[in-house]
């Protein structure tokens, strides 16, 4: 466990809130492969079951049962249907959660909007952001309509990850990112898509509205199951380093 701000700890792709004992994963896009198929391209149907061997991991290395866990939005790839591979996934993934906490809450991200069809049947209803104490938690792609009054906006959204090299090959890694909006600490987590690393915030062109200049922030990187390196900020960081 790596501390990436008081009382907020990175245990793998998970952000814990130890004095809470609540756990924020953020990102899924269950259903991903099968929205690739329908697009022409062919990915092996493995995310799923490492999903859950890696879920299980963290639950694990947490020891004892969770207050809450928080996804802060797309749980599913899909934006105008639902296919099957989602249908299932999204299932049983709600279910491995409750094997681990009495409390799921569900936020809504862009890739949401049919999400409600299929968790309703478990009792849970999406919602727009959750607040708790000094944290606001969110998806991230639109800016609060209200002040925040809170110390510190956690979100996802954005996939951040930044590429590292041995001097020969030069791979794309997961990676938190925490800096500044306004008065604000901003924490991003990385996806947990296991299909794909996200996006390059050195190199890529960034989505968020809260991420208009991430050149002062510093990342987390999360090259492997619960190994996590501090890079630094991003400003500094070689895009071959």
């Amino acid at each position: 466990m790596v501390q990436i701000h008081p009382g907020l700890e990175i245990i793998d792709l998970g952000l814990y809130l130890v004095k809470e004992n609540i756990i924020i994963f953020s990102d899924f896009h269950l259903g991903y492969e099968e929205a690739m198929a329908r697009g022409g391209v062919l990915l092996p149907r493995y995310q799923f079951k490492d999903t859950e061997e890696r879920l299980k991991k963290i639950f694990e290395k947490i020891g004892i049962k969770l207050k809450a866990i928080i996804i802060t939005g797309d749980l599913k790839h899909e934006f105008g249907t639902i296919n099957r591979q989602e249908w299932r996934d999204v299932n049983s993934i709600l279910n491995l959660f409750g094997e681990y906490t009495d409390k799921i809450i569900l936020l809504k991200g862009n890739h949401d909007p049919l999400l409600p069809s299929i968790v309703k049947r478990k009792g849970i209803t999406l919602r727009n952001s959750y607040r708790l104490k000094d944290f606001l938690i969110m998806h991230g792609d639109i800016l609060p309509k209200n002040e925040v009054k809170e110390k510190v906006i956690i979100m996802g959204h954005e996939h951040p990850a930044i590429s590292v090299s041995d001097g020969i090959t030069t791979e794309r890694v997961k990676s938190f990112i925490k800096g500044k909006w306004k008065d604000k600490i901003i924490i991003v987590l990385p996806s947990f898509n296991l299909v794909t690393e996200g996006t390059d915030v050195k190199s890529d062109r960034l989505l968020s509205p809260f991420l208009k200049d991430v050149s002062n922030f510093e990342a987390f990187a999360v090259p492997e199951f619960d190994k996590v390196l501090y890079f630094g900020k991003i400003k500094n960081l070689n895009s071959k380093q």
